[in-house]
């Protein structure tokens, strides 16, 4: 490939990726233990280490993101698999025969966040998603981050990020951080990428941050600052961004395409659940306190605790 640009990633098809690239191992990963630097997304008070998708194809869908994104089977069973990467769990896919394709505007998924280590690897999986003519839909500088955004068969999104140093950030004076969406040169980025053999999702990669859809954004003000005790780091037209540890955001929700929408069936395809864990069981029991003070009911198994939020998403809570 001697030149990449957005339109030729737009208007190109994944179906050959998927029988080209990496198609993974189905025997389970040995779990290793990977230090993350102290400002990572996952050494914040609490964090996203998790998201659960329905999916129509489970075997197509599995494949993608091995092939794709270069995660590895964990778990495998008839009705779901575990995928991640060094061992870590990252995204369990499962199917159901009475899954119905949620609507657009339905709340649930904006798009799973995969954080990689930096800008070169960054790179380096862009070279690989290139040659594999996946197509992209979207590249944004965020001035704290770099993102590029695609879709997996089914439709659900998914962003590809690295941070920038986090003593590169500004942050203003209510405590917000400064936030943009400019464009990012992704022909530049892939001129400067090691076009050697691409071995996957590197070690040292996890979820930065889960983007929701949902149907008011009081609403998810009042849910995940208030009950959840995440701050609120940054606002856009239609979109508010929660982070815990000054991080730029863990948890996003906007109203762009799922404005006043009902609630989102059980039976959905999409995102059935994600997990927040709380590095400080003190904040988890508060937040707890509160899902009770509002009656808003919960299940706990060990030192888990099971929800569904608002707009009808299953949430877990952890320590």
């Amino acid at each position: 490939m001697t030149g990449i640009d957005r339109r030729n990633f737009l208007k190109v098809s994944a179906t050959a990726a998927i029988a080209t690239g990496m198609a993974g191992s189905a025997h389970a990963e040995v779990r290793t233990m990977t230090e993350f630097p102290a400002a990572h997304a996952i050494n914040m008070p609490a964090y996203v280490d998790h998201s659960h998708l329905v999916v129509r194809d489970l075997a197509m869908v599995s494949a993608w993101y091995q092939a794709i994104l270069g995660l590895k089977p964990i778990e495998k069973s008839d009705s779901g698999e575990v995928l991640g990467v060094a061992g870590r769990p990252l995204l369990t896919l499962t199917t159901a025969g009475n899954a119905a394709e949620a609507p657009h505007n339905a709340p649930g998924l904006f798009h799973t966040a995969f954080l990689i280590p930096d800008r070169a690897e960054l790179g380096r999986w862009l070279a690989h998603v290139a040659h594999n003519n996946v197509p992209l839909q979207g590249a944004s500088d965020h001035l704290v981050s770099e993102a590029i955004y695609l879709a997996d068969p089914e439709g659900n999104g998914i962003e590809v990020y690295r941070d920038r140093p986090r003593e590169d950030w500004n942050y203003l004076q209510d405590g917000m951080v400064k936030m943009a969406t400019l464009p990012l040169d992704l022909q530049k980025l892939y001129d400067e990428a090691d076009k050697g053999t691409w071995g996957g999702m590197p070690d040292g990669s996890a979820i930065g941050h889960i983007h929701l859809q949902v149907s008011n954004i009081p609403e998810a003000n009042a849910f995940f600052r208030d009950v959840l005790g995440l701050d609120l780091m940054a606002t856009y037209p239609g979109a508010s961004f929660f982070a815990s540890g000054k991080y730029h955001h863990h948890v996003a929700a906007n109203i762009w395409n799922s404005r006043g929408a009902p609630k989102r069936q059980a039976n959905m395809t999409g995102l059935a659940d994600y997990t927040v864990h709380f590095n400080d069981p003190a904040r988890l029991a508060g937040a707890v306190s509160k899902l009770e003070a509002l009656e808003i009911p919960t299940t706990r198994t060990g030192d888990v605790v099971s929800l569904v939020d608002p707009w009808g998403i299953g949430l877990k809570l952890a320590v």
